[in-house]
């Protein structure tokens, strides 16, 4: 016979199913950490080499990073211990926004720009760019350019050969946002844990307001229908209104 509405403390109860232990929601652990060039994104090398093992030290719970960022990029690096929500993150179906600040050895032109639009091969495949636009800093010169790059893949190296393949090297690449996420004023090496406001951020793309879809025909005036957009279809009261016109014009020039 089983007891109903029995009370458990989480923090000194076992619960088990099967005499399997049950994972509870409060053992998921989400960081976000900005990750520093130099530094790669494993928990351990074999060669010796710095890894972002070193900036999880005060955290009990063992976690994994989500995604990579390479030895030279660095910036908005993501880690927990829920693996529903890390797959959930790199699964290419669900359409993730990366944004990333990306200082060039050069000026690029409106045309090259928009090559990175319009798509470009890279090893691993055809990528493009969501969105890219030249951005002003402090730090900007007549030698080269910041640039601002949203993508929705995550193949390897691919901003670094993104710009490679319209003719610029990259210097210096930061992820600044994952979604809506945004890394802020972290400073580099500084983690944090993220609550359930910061996750939802995570599935909300990061594009300028201007890219929202747009209605073609404007709206009718003063009882004037609006005027047909060219090559939209105009409906088939208009064609036979036009076919009409059409017929009764031939009769006219028949009957003359």
């Amino acid at each position: 016979m089983f007891e109903l509405g029995i009370k458990v403390n989480p923090t000194e109860d076992r619960i088990t199913v099967d005499r399997k232990p049950i994972k509870q929601d409060h053992d998921k652990v989400y960081l976000m950490l900005h990750k520093p060039k130099g530094i790669l994104t494993t928990m351990e090398d074999e060669l010796g080499r710095p890894t972002v093992a070193q900036y999880l030290g005060a955290i009990s719970k063992r976690v994994f990073p989500v995604g990579r960022l390479d030895w030279d990029s660095e910036g908005l690096l993501l880690f927990t211990n829920d693996g529903e929500f890390a797959n959930k993150v790199m699964q290419p179906k669900n359409d993730i926004t990366k944004t990333y600040l990306v200082k060039i050895d050069g000026q690029p032109d409106d045309r090259n720009l928009n090559r990175l639009r319009m798509g470009v091969s890279i090893p691993g495949g055809r990528v493009r760019a969501l969105h890219v636009e030249k951005i002003s800093r402090k730090e900007g010169s007549k030698q080269y350019n910041w640039i601002k790059i949203v993508i929705n893949e995550g193949k390897n190296r691919q901003i670094r050969f993104m710009f490679e393949k319209i003719g610029y090297d990259v210097m210096k690449l930061q992820r600044v946002a994952i979604g809506q996420l945004k890394i802020g004023k972290l400073d580099r090496g500084e983690l944090t844990y993220l609550d359930e406001t910061d996750l939802k951020k995570v599935f909300i793309k990061d594009l300028p307001t201007d890219m929202k879809p747009r209605i073609n025909a404007k709206p009718n005036v003063k009882g004037k229908p609006a005027k047909p957009v060219p090559g939209k279809h105009v409906g088939k009261r208009a064609f036979k209104a036009t076919h009409k016109q059409n017929r009764d014009f031939n009769k006219m020039f028949n009957e003359k």
